[in-house]
């Protein structure tokens, strides 16, 4: 997750706009005739799957059956903008589904040339081409992006789906201003995006034994924005009985950072915030948008207003709400309290999380971005460390990194991201299964287009080409990737199937424990022999450190 950084053109949180060349975006949706059937050409011959709204016709391909831009909810437009997620109209003849649906709105990035269309809330099928009448484990994939880009259909999980033997949904949702803004006149506030997932979660449980799916055996899925959600959704009253299990990549309830982690100026913030703050934000932005008066007016008027209106204002609602009936409590606290649902969960981080933003860091002449610079690095260390700043220094020497963007990108790497996320499994496993990984590929395909200025490593969201064709774009592994990948997969959905992923074989993955004085066991996923193995994260990334300077 990154605060509200509009500066940055690329996606860090998720695809980027080289990547994402399918764009969900750029394909309208098929135009439907006053009955419902689909404007869309076809020649009858794909697989026909009758939901609870109408019958959708997908497509064969190898392998799988996919189903696309199914509609889960009615269009969040008019009156039905920041309201609950409300179901859809049904439809009368055979809908089309064998293109991804409209992306919620948002600008130009992970879908290249952005989207404006609020009739977003759709969600993507993809099933093993066996008998449809065997029940398979199900995994909701819920995007990551930052909580203001991102699409479903930029993740293409053929390759899940038929080697697992699972049903992959992903999903659309509301974010940004869209799905969290907050006022105190709405009934609401700041959690929309989330009442979306837990609308898509209840649309799978009713309608997903027709795709053949197992509604019985349901597994939340998510990175980044998606990892967050779904440690959120394991606090909510509303996501009760929804999912059995949850895989959060890269995303916590602890997720937090300090003054200039991501780009200089930032200020410390958290990945969820009150609902005080986001609703007196909305109070000023309906203010600068013109809309004044009462708090039905202001509504009413925010309402009407064009999403051309709304797009400058995106990226100021992109950390949901708590003290809301999605979230009752602030999620963190209801981990250690014990009031989450009591599910097996797998979780982790890749190794070099923070490559992505620190390659950036620098502002360059004609608007380029470089790797932040020694002086840049000596003038951060300072502001945001203060009289720490000689205790990191002493901890993470300079001299044990070959450049000073590599040492800020280690520094927050283990602070931000690691930190929260090893927090928040050691609260878990006190009461549920837990399994962690780090993700330590040295090289995985590239994110972004063009040659990297420093090396990257194991970035943040680099696991995502071991489990989807991004963009619909299959990643080029060699053959000890392409093994790596397999066993990712393979992991991935015998957790799915079983809430272990030692069953799927290959080298064992024990559980996280922290009891009995032992080093909990995380599972380094890296290629080559001896790729797959334990490791010491707290020593590998200085939690102990951390935890110090944190009392």
């Amino acid at each position: 997750m990154r605060a509200r950084n509009r500066r940055l053109p690329l996606a860090l949180l998720a695809l980027t706009a080289g990547v994402a060349t399918a764009s969900c975006a750029d394909t309208k949706p098929a135009k439907l005739s006053a009955s419902g059937e689909s404007g869309a050409p076809h020649d009858g011959a794909g697989p026909v799957v009758h939901t609870e709204y109408g019958a959708v016709r997908g497509k064969a391909t190898g392998n799988v059956r996919v189903f696309q831009g199914i509609p889960y909810a009615a269009p969040p437009v008019g009156e039905l903008r920041w309201q609950d997620p409300r179901p859809p109209e049904r439809w009368g003849d055979t809908r089309d589904a064998t293109r991804p649906g409209p992306a919620c709105p948002q600008g130009p990035g992970e879908i290249p040339s952005g989207s404006k269309n609020e009739d977003c809330l759709n969600l993507n099928v993809t099933a093993p081409a066996g008998d449809p009448a065997k029940p398979r484990p199900v995994v909701v994939w819920v995007h990551g992006g930052g909580y203001y880009m991102g699409a479903g259909g930029n993740y293409t999980a053929d390759r899940m789906a038929a080697q697992g033997d699972v049903v992959v949904v992903t999903v659309n949702y509301r974010f940004g201003v869209f799905g969290f803004f907050g006022h105190p006149g709405l009934e609401g506030s700041g959690s929309y995006g989330l009442k979306d997932q837990q609308a898509a979660l209840s649309w799978v449980n009713r309608n997903i034994a027709r795709f053949g799916g197992d509604p019985r055996n349901v597994t939340f899925a998510g990175q980044s924005a998606g990892g967050v959600s779904g440690c959120a959704q394991l606090t909510s009253p509303g996501a009760r009985g929804l999912f059995g299990k949850a895989i959060l990549q890269s995303g916590s309830c602890s997720l937090g950072w300090l003054k200039n982690f991501d780009y200089r100026g930032q200020k410390p913030d958290d990945v969820l915030l009150p609902l005080a703050t986001v609703q007196a934000r909305g109070r000023q932005t309906a203010a600068d948008l013109g809309c004044t008066g009462g708090d039905p007016e202001v509504i009413a008027c925010m309402r009407k207003l064009p999403v051309d209106k709304l797009m400058p204002v995106l990226s100021k609602y992109i950390q949901p709400a708590y003290g809301t009936d999605v979230l009752p409590m602030r999620p963190s606290d209801a981990l250690r309290a014990g009031r989450f649902h009591h599910v097996p969960v797998l979780a982790g981080n890749t190794r070099d999380e923070s490559t992505q933003s620190t390659a950036i860091y620098d502002e360059a002449a004609a608007g380029q971005r470089r790797p932040m610079s020694e002086q840049t690095f000596d003038t951060v260390m300072s502001e945001t460390f203060g009289e720490d700043e000689k205790a990191v220094r002493a901890e993470y020497p300079r001299s044990a990194y070959d450049s000073a963007a590599l040492a800020w990108s280690a520094i927050v790497t283990d602070r931000k991201w690691v930190y929260a996320q090893n927090a928040m499994s050691r609260t878990l496993s006190r009461q549920v299964p837990v399994y962690q990984y780090e993700f330590a590929d040295p090289n995985p395909p590239a994110l972004t287009p063009g040659p990297p200025k420093m090396p990257m490593g194991a970035q943040h969201a680099s696991e995502l080409w071991y489990l989807f064709d991004l963009g619909g774009i299959p990643p080029k592994l060699d053959p000890e990737r392409a093994r790596l990948a397999q066993q990712m997969i393979g992991y991935w959905t015998s957790f799915a199937a079983f809430g272990d992923p030692g069953k799927a074989g290959g080298p064992r993955w024990p559980l996280f424990r922290t009891t009995g004085g032992r080093t909990p066991h995380v599972q380094s996923l890296a290629p080559g022999a001896g790729g797959i193995r334990p490791v010491d994260l707290a020593a590998e990334h200085h939690l102990p450190f951390w935890t110090r300077l944190a009392r």
